[in-house]
């Protein structure tokens, strides 16, 4: 047994280096081997990586290596997501420019990365802020331009007045700039867009064919897509105006109660225009979130219009309110309101004193039946709606929809929750649009050959505003067209679409072209990603439009560019904090002694709270550093640890006595490594069938991204490995030991393969080979009761007969124990599993 400690801080740098010397993780294209591309989503440079990251790549970097040792040609690439606001804020506040900010940051991320030994082929390295990548985007976007697929409008959006910038609606806080704190105007820009809703049914139908994705992505996706079928119709107004509505459930009209608009609808606007007090709530919704969030858990508000409009069948006049939580952007912007069947409705009608008819009941017996505070989803029959009565939802909502079509007032139509995507964002750092302004020919695309449209270097942030509209010589240019004085396009692109394609410029990186067809070809789509949940709706959608769009273009030959995606859990620890002058303040682990059930901080030794168990956070500063895990247990522990224990959807709880636990089995295995004894002889046939259902059961594991499941294989394969005797099977056991270690844990796998006989990299080497006899089970334990309670296990042959089965469980001696002298009454036998002994 080996005398000496495994250590890391020598072997993970030596091994590192010696990969990267011999360009072991290098994809080749031409390669005949069946091709893998594995590709975790690639992360903001923001200067640190955390643990979650370390997580996120080491289960792509375990199905990597996995990949490359059963015969596959594997692309395993790594990048940054490179643009973006925290390297403007970065500038303003720091006085630093974003460029150097940013590539300071991927130069330490991409050492901190190097340190836990991922299989990345860092040739195909790539940073969305460099020339070298969005040029090629620009390239792309024109293309879509050709092919109608980008446009620019006048759009609404936020306005930070201070800051002289639009705002995302995230970035709107109580109707706020969440940097200013002015107050957020509405106003409209012009605005550049993607039709990503010509592609809204091909989105919402290739769902379906993406069975190797969670069903909770998949659905949220379906959702926000959000294709429905209802009614568009008109109210005739008592102004003498017409009011068109869209709703989903037209089976509900005798429920309608009011008329509601969004604050910017027209006949809103007009309203405002007579009226001081109306002008004055739309101020105030528009002060108030703008999300869709936001509207949804905001207080529902509401303002008579004075107007009314005319029911279709009943003829009574309803008001019309404006409600802040009707958005324009929607159908019409403009809605029937049923407060019985929806709980807006019902919040606005409980709060104004409107009435609350009941609709649609279980059952007719029930139409009378009192709503318990909050409305019903509409389930069951129609009640209290005239010639609907007795009808199912469906039925009504035919019937509704032709009567209202005959009566040529409006006809049944699908809509969309999908909004095409504004891409415009004004600030600096991003990928400029390629476009410039002409007073003569209008908007002009950038030629071609005068691609990459480059950030200027020489940018100011002192000022608020965007940079690139102030800039004294950047902007100014010559139209292509004509020749006369122009302005070029100051917007960048949303970073969204950095990400949109960046899985097809690893697989191919031509000088020329944003790819070659051939070559990615050969890698996509994605066989196995991996990410955030968080990214289940914008990312992912956006990244299927691009893709679906350059399918459209003839560009590639598929739709799809994920065919299995995985959203891996949080790491999670508990915080810790105390009140101090009026205001909790939060500890980092570092900070603190923690105890069986309590902590004391160790700068003062004062008590301090244990709190949940929550995502780790910089506010909370529940975060562990992984360089300090790296330099304390070495990196094959760190990554252990992240394969450990829970399963791999699931969130991840840090503790330190996991981490130390990691790093003792390191040692285990390489004490257990350094007991190979040549010359024995010898076979335990036990043991040789241990290990070949370890490696299969390990293959399906991690092949099912089931990471924790094959951890436990390998720890039940070590025990019974050190509770073996020395023979040529305990040495071949220990030799596919260092194999199905070395995915997970590299580094101690190379340390390990020579001292074992092995040649070459263990990073080269091949899964182990089973033979197959040995995953026959010819042996079973047998359970035997008596009465009914377990008395003993026998081990037999399998397929042993009856009558033998009952022989051996009689004869046991806990049995006769268990008898104690009392005749047998009957015996049954279900072979291969009981002896049940009735006495």
């Amino acid at each position: 047994m080996s005398d000496q400690r495994f250590d890391p801080s020598v072997a993970d740098g030596r091994w590192q280096r010696a990969w990267d010397e011999a360009g072991t993780f290098r994809a080749d294209s031409a390669s005949n081997k069946p091709k893998s591309y594995v590709l975790e989503m690639f992360p903001y440079p923001s200067g640190r990586i955390h643990v979650g990251h370390v997580r996120n790549y080491t289960m792509g970097d375990v199905l990597a290596r996995y990949k490359r040792m059963t015969g596959h040609e594997v692309l395993h690439p790594m990048g940054w997501d490179a643009f973006g606001m925290p390297a403007e804020n970065a500038a303003m506040e720091k006085g630093v420019h974003p460029g150097g900010w940013t590539r300071a940051n991927i130069a330490h991320m991409k050492s901190q990365l190097k340190r836990l030994g991922f299989a990345l082929d860092w040739s195909r390295e790539l940073a969305t802020c460099e020339p070298e990548y969005y040029g090629h985007e620009q390239a792309l976007f024109l293309k879509l331009y050709e092919a109608g697929l980008v446009y620019r409008k006048e759009s609404e959006v936020n306005w930070d007045p201070v800051d002289m910038t639009v705002l995302a609606n995230e970035q709107v806080i109580d109707g706020k700039g969440w940097r200013s704190g002015a107050v957020v105007e509405r106003c409209k820009l012009s605005q550049w867009f993607l039709k990503i809703t010509q592609f809204a049914e091909e989105l919402l139908d290739g769902l379906g064919t993406l069975d190797q994705w969670p069903d909770k992505v998949r659905l949220m996706q379906e959702n926000w897509i959000g294709k429905s079928r209802g009614l568009q119709f008109a109210f005739d107004l008592s102004n003498g105006e017409r009011l068109e509505v869209y709703t989903t459930r037209p089976d509900t009209i005798f429920g309608a109660t009011f008329v509601a608009v969004a604050p910017d609808h027209p006949i809103a606007q007009q309203v405002a225009a007579m009226n001081c007090d109306a002008a004055k709530f739309i101020e105030q919704v528009k002060r108030g979130g703008t999300t869709a969030a936001e509207l949804e858990t905001a207080e529902k508000l509401g303002f008579d219009t004075g107007i009314g409009a005319r029911h279709p069948f009943t003829g009574d006049y309803l008001p019309v309110f404006i409600a802040n939580f009707v958005l324009m952007d929607y159908g019409t912007g403009a809605i029937m309101a049923v407060p019985g069947h929806d709980q807006r409705d019902f919040e606005i009608a409980t709060k104004y004193g409107l009435p609350i008819p009941r609709v649609v009941a279980a059952s007719a017996d029930e139409a009378d039946k009192p709503f318990a505070g909050e409305a019903e989803s509409g389930e069951g029959v129609l009640v209290n709606s005239d010639f609907l009565d007795g009808m199912s939802v469906e039925d009504a909502k035919r019937e509704v929809i032709a009567r209202i079509e005959a009566e040529g007032r409006g006809k049944g139509q699908t809509v969309w929750r999908l909004r095409d995507w504004g891409v415009s964002r004004q600030r600096y750092w991003g990928t400029p649009i390629p476009f410039i302004h002409c007073a003569k020919c209008g908007i002009v695309p950038v030629p071609k050959d005068q691609l990459p449209v480059v950030l200027p270097e020489d940018v100011d942030f002192q000022t608020p505003g965007n940079p690139l509209e102030r800039h004294p010589t950047w902007k100014h240019t010559t139209c292509p067209s004509c020749g006369a004085e122009a302005n070029r396009e100051t917007d960048t692109l949303d970073t969204f679409v950095d990400s949109s394609w960046y899985f097809l410029r690893f697989a191919s990186q031509p000088a020329d072209r944003p790819f070659d067809p051939a070559e990615v070809a050969q890698w996509l789509p994605v066989e196995q990603y991996i990410g955030g949940i968080e990214h289940a709706i914008l990312h992912l959608l956006y990244a299927r439009f691009w893709t679906r769009a350059l399918n459209h273009l003839g560009m590639i030959d598929f739709a799809e560019p994920f065919a299995s995606l995985f959203t891996q859990g949080m790491v999670t620890h508990e915080t810790y904090s105390r009140e101090e002058g009026g205001r909790e303040v939060w500890f980092g682990p570092e900070e603190v002694t923690r105890g069986k059930d309590s902590a004391t901080l160790i700068a003062d030794g004062a008590p301090v709270t244990i709190g949940k168990v929550v995502k780790m956070s910089k506010s909370k500063k529940n975060v562990v550093d992984p360089d300090a895990m790296v330099d304390r247990y070495g990196a094959d522990a760190v990554r252990w640890f992240m394969l450990s224990d829970s399963p791999p959807e699931r969130d991840l709880p840090w503790s330190e006595a996991g981490i130390e636990g990691c790093g003792r089995f390191v040692q285990r295995l390489w004490r257990l490594f350094g007991t190979v004894q040549p010359g024995v002889s010898g076979a335990d046939q036990a043991l040789d069938r241990k290990v070949a259902q370890t490696v299969v059961g390990a293959a399906a594991d991690i092949e099912a991204l089931s990471f924790n499941k094959a951890v436990a294989r390998i720890y039940e394969l070590t025990s019974a490995v050190e509770k073996t005797a020395p023979s040529a099977s305990r040495n071949a056991a220990i030799r596919t030991l260092v194999l199905l270690a070395a995915p997970m844990m590299p580094h101690l796998a190379e340390e390990a393969w020579t001292q074992v006989g092995g040649e070459g990299f263990v990073a080269d080497a091949a899964w182990p080979e089973v033979d197959p006899a040995l995953l026959v089970e010819d042996e079973v334990t047998i359970a035997v009761q008596v009465k009914g309670k377990l008395r003993d296990t026998l081990t037999v042959a399998k397929g042993l007969a009856q009558a033998e089965l009952e022989a051996l469980a009689l004869a046991s001696d806990k049995v006769q124990r268990s008898l104690d002298g009392a005749p047998v009454r009957k015996v049954i036998v279900v072979p291969d599993r009981l002896v049940n002994i009735v006495a």
